[in-house]
C-alpha cells in the first residue's frame, strides 16, 4: 500500500465513516456507552468531529506527510506496538494513524475502556481498502515488534520502561494541562475554557485542571461559564465523585466553591479528581511556578487559545514527542 492509497483510505474513514449518520458508527456508539459509562453519545460525537475536522482532511493528510521525506512509500514490514488508553473516547487514534501512514504494521493493545469504537475503526479501515488485513494486528500481549509507543499512568509507564525498554519507543505518563487567567477574559473565552475543563468529565490529558489566577480574582464569572456543564451530575459516576470530594472538603474544612456540581478549591497540584478543578494564585507582574514536567498544555494570554485544547492537529503531538518523526526513522 503506497502513501496515496493509506491518504484515501483515512479520508474515506472520516468522510464516510466517521459520519454520524452513518449506522454502523451509530451502533458502536452505542455499544461503547453500554461499555463505558464516561463515553457519553455527545463526547463521542465530539471526539469523532476533531478527529475528522483536524485530523483525516485530504488536504491536512497530504500536508503532513510531506513534512517527512523519509517516509517509505510502500510498507517497510516493521511492526510497531502501540498500547492505547482509553481515557477519552478513541484517544489511541492518532497512534494508529501515524504507524499506518508512515507504512509500518500495527501490533495493538486496545484499552479495556475503548475496545468497541476503536475496533470499529480497525474494521472500517481493513472494509475499505482490504490491504490493512495485513497491516493492523490486534493482540492482548504485545511481542516481538520493533518499537513501540505506550500510553499509560506513571506506574504503567515504570512497567512499559522493563519491558519495551530495549527497544525504541515512546512512552507517555501522566500528565494535564492547565489554565493562566488575568482577570480580563471575556465571557465568551470563559465559555471556551469551561470546554477545556470539562469536555470527556475533564478525563484528558489536554482538559485543564487547575487554573492560576490573579490576587483578588473574580471567580463568579468562571463560575456561570462551568454551570453549563452542572449537567454532568446528572450522570451517576461523576456525581458519585462529585459527593466524594465535597465530603472531603467538607471534612477537612477546606473553603470551596461550587459551580453547580463542579468544585473549586485552592490546591498545589495541578492534577485533580473527576468533579473538582484546582485554582492557585499568583502575584501580578510575577510569571506562575508550574512543574512543567505535568504539564500537557497551557491555555491563556500566553498560551494556547481558550477553547482549543481539545482540537489538536495532525502536528500537535502528545508530550512535544514528534511520533511520526520517530516512525519514520525506525
Amino acid at each position: 500500500m503506497n502513501i496515496q492509497a493509506r491518504i484515501d483510505a483515512f479520508f474515506t474513514l472520516g468522510a464516510s465513516y466517521l459520519n454520524e449518520e452513518n449506522q454502523g458508527f451509530i451502533e458502536a456508539k452505542w455499544k461503547a456507552n453500554n461499555q463505558n459509562a464516561w463515553f457519553l453519545s455527545e463526547f463521542i460525537n465530539q471526539a469523532a468531529k476533531q478527529i475528522v475536522d483536524q485530523y483525516l482532511g485530504f488536504d491536512a493528510l497530504t500536508n503532513w506527510i510531506q513534512s517527512y521525506p523519509s517516509i517509505s512509500n510502500s510498507s517497510t514490514n516493521k511492526k510497531i506496538g502501540i498500547v492505547m488508553a482509553g481515557n477519552i473516547p478513541m484517544v489511541g487514534f492518532h497512534d494508529l494513524l501515524a504507524v499506518l501512514i508512515a507504512g509500518h504494521t500495527a501490533v495493538v493493545k486496545l484499552s479495556s475502556k475503548d475496545t468497541v469504537l476503536m475496533q470499529y475503526i480497525i474494521d472500517s479501515l481493513k472494509q475499505i481498502n482490504p490491504d490493512f488485513e495485513n497491516l493492523i494486528i490486534v493482540q492482548e500481549q504485545l511481542k516481538n515488534c520493533d518499537a513501540y509507543i505506550a500510553t499509560g499512568s506513571n506506574n504503567s509507564g515504570s512497567y512499559f520502561d522493563q519491558y519495551f525498554g530495549k527497544y525504541p519507543n515512546i512512552i507517555r505518563r501522566n500528565k494535564t494541562s492547565v489554565a493562566i487567567l488575568d482577570g480580563t477574559e471575556t465571557t465568551q473565552e470563559l465559555n471556551l475554557l469551561a470546554d477545556d475543563m470539562m469536555l470527556y468529565f475533564g478525563m484528558g490529558c489536554r482538559n485543564v485542571t487547575q487554573v492560576w489566577v490573579p490576587a483578588q480574582y473574580d471567580f463568579i464569572p468562571l463560575i456561570e461559564a462551568l454551570k453549563r456543564y452542572s449537567y454532568l451530575a446528572d450522570q451517576h459516576k461523576f456525581k458519585h465523585n462529585y459527593d466524594y470530594q465535597l465530603a472531603l472538603l467538607l471534612m477537612n474544612r477546606e473553603f470551596f466553591m461550587d459551580a453547580g456540581g463542579i468544585l473549586l478549591s485552592e490546591n498545589p497540584s495541578p492534577f485533580s479528581a473527576i468533579s473538582q478543578i484546582h485554582y492557585q494564585f499568583y502575584n501580578a507582574g510575577e510569571t506562575p511556578n508550574l512543574n512543567t514536567v505535568d504539564i500537557q498544555c497551557i491555555v491563556g494570554r500566553q498560551g494556547l487559545p481558550f477553547g482549543s485544547l481539545q482540537q489538536p492537529s495532525l502536528s500537535q503531538y502528545a508530550d512535544g514527542i514528534d511520533t511520526l518523526l520517530f516512525l519514520s526513522n525506525i
